[in-house]
């Protein structure tokens, strides 16, 4: 009598298919963050909290 012995799947990682979902799930909220803070909401934010930790540190 004959026995086949098969090898054991790892299946440890991740496949094809997560790898493309999860760069899809990551690249949309990073584009929309990137047009936010490129655009006059972005500069209006950044200025205001420069001028916050300035008043903060007491220098502005």
């Amino acid at each position: 009598m004959r026995t086949t012995i098969r090898p054991v799947r790892d299946e440890q990682g991740i496949t094809t298919a997560e790898y493309a979902v999860g760069t899809a799930a990551g690249a949309g909220p990073a584009g929309l963050l990137y047009k936010m803070l490129t655009g006059g909401f972005g500069d209006k934010l950044l200025k205001l909290l420069y001028d916050h930790v300035l008043g903060l540190l007491g220098i502005g």
